[in-house]
C-alpha cells in the first residue's frame, strides 16, 4: 500500500512538473520587439518560435519606400513632383481605399490636403502662417476628385496636387505587418505602430488584448499617459486620432493640426481625440481623422449609419470637462 502512494505522489510530481513546464514553453513563444519607424516607435507582440524582426522592418523599410513624404525616393515624392511612373502595390491599395473613404466621408477625409496642411505648418514642408488669399488659392488644388489612379499612374487634373497619406498611412503600415504574420501562420499577435494597432487572437496571459485610451490632455511631448479607459479586444483594428499634441499658438489661439480640406482651416470643434475600431486599421486610422474633421454631431451620425464601426470620442462640455460618448457597438469593448 505504502508503495502504491509512493508511486502515486510520483506520478502526480511528474505531472504536475510536465503542467508547468509546458505552461512555461507556452509563456516564453511570444516574442516583443520594438524599434522606431515613420518617426515613431512601433511594438509588436506575437506567439512564435522565432524573430521575425529582420523580416518585419525589412517590410516596413518598403513600405517607407512607397508611402513616407519624407523619403525623396519614395513613390508618393515621385508622384508629388509630376515623375512619370507606375506606382507600386502599397500605394495603389492606399489610394484606392483612401478615394472610397474620401466619398463615404463627403470628402472630410482627403489625401490631397497635403498643401494645405504643408501651408499651416503640420505637413512635410515647412509652411508660413497662411492668410485667407493662399488658403482660397490652395483650395483650388485641393479635393479627391481631382485625382485618378489609371493604369498605375496618377493622373491630376493640375499638376501642383500633392498627395499626404499620413493620416492612413501608419494604420495601413500596422495591416501590412499584420499580413505578413498571417502569412507566417501566426494566430497570436498585437501590431502597435505609433499608437494604431492591429490584434489577433489572445495575449500571452490568454485573455483579449487590452488597450488603453489616453486621457486627450495638452501634451507636445506626449508624457502625460494617463488613461481615459480600456478596451479589451481581438481581430480588429483600433486607431486615435487627436488634437492635444500637435498644435501651435499663434497670438495667444490654438491652431490643431488637424485640417478640414473643404474649408482649409484648421477645425475648432469640441472633440479632443476620435478612436475608431474597424476590420482593418487603414479604415480605422482614417475614419478617426475624418471624424475629428467631422465634428461630433456629424461623427455621430455617420456611425449610426455605418454599424460596422465603433468609436469612442471624448470631448470638451461647455465648462471645460472631459465629456465621452461611444456608440452601442463599443460598450462590449470597455473593460469593467
Amino acid at each position: 500500500m505504502k508503495t502504491k502512494k509512493n508511486f502515486l505522489w510520483l506520478a502526480f510530481l511528474i505531472l504536475a512538473t510536465i503542467w508547468i513546464l509546458a505552461r512555461r514553453n507556452q509563456q516564453t513563444n511570444y516574442y516583443s520587439i520594438k524599434g522606431l519607424v515613420f518617426g515613431t516607435v512601433y511594438k509588436i507582440t506575437y506567439e512564435h518560435e522565432g524573430d521575425l524582426k529582420p523580416e518585419i522592418e525589412a517590410e516596413l523599410q518598403r513600405f517607407d519606400n512607397s508611402l513616407s513624404p519624407f523619403n525623396d525616393s519614395s513613390v508618393i515624392s515621385r508622384v508629388n513632383r509630376n515623375e512619370e511612373l507606375v506606382t507600386d502595390s502599397f500605394f495603389q491599395n492606399c489610394f484606392n481605399r483612401s478615394m472610397e473613404i474620401s466619398r463615404e466621408t463627403k470628402g472630410a477625409f482627403d489625401i490631397t490636403v497635403a498643401p494645405l496642411t504643408n501651408a499651416w505648418g503640420f505637413g512635410f514642408k515647412k509652411g508660413a502662417f497662411p492668410d485667407s488669399l493662399m488658403i482660397d488659392s490652395l483650395l483650388q488644388i485641393t479635393g479627391y476628385e481631382k485625382v485618378n489612379l489609371e493604369n498605375g499612374e496618377v493622373i491630376k487634373q493640375d499638376p501642383r496636387i500633392m498627395l499626404s497619406c499620413s493620416a492612413v498611412a501608419k494604420g495601413y503600415s500596422v495591416d501590412v505587418v499584420a499580413r505578413l504574420l498571417d502569412r507566417k501562420g501566426i494566430k497570436n499577435y498585437m501590431v502597435d505602430i505609433g499608437g494604431e494597432v492591429v490584434v489577433k487572437g489572445k495575449n500571452p496571459s490568454n485573455n483579449l488584448w487590452r488597450i488603453g485610451i489616453n486621457k486627450p490632455v495638452d501634451d507636445s511631448l506626449a508624457i502625460n499617459q494617463d488613461l481615459q479607459t480600456i478596451l479589451e479586444i481581438s481581430d480588429l483594428g483600433l486607431a486615435t486620432s487627436g488634437n492635444y499634441r500637435n498644435y501651435y499658438y499663434k497670438d495667444g489661439k490654438k491652431y490643431a493640426h488637424t485640417i478640414d480640406p473643404r474649408t482649409g482651416y484648421p477645425v475648432q470643434h469640441s472633440i479632443l481625440s476620435s478612436t475608431v475600431i474597424a476590420k482593418d486599421c487603414m479604415t480605422a486610422d482614417a475614419l478617426a481623422t475624418a471624424f475629428m474633421v467631422m465634428g461630433l454631431e456629424k461623427a455621430e451620425t455617420f456611425c449610426k449609419a455605418n454599424p460596422e464601426i465603433d468609436a469612442y470620442f471624448i470631448y470638451s462640455g461647455e465648462n471645460g470637462e472631459f465629456k465621452t460618448y461611444y456608440t452601442e457597438g463599443m460598450k462590449k469593448y470597455i473593460a469593467k
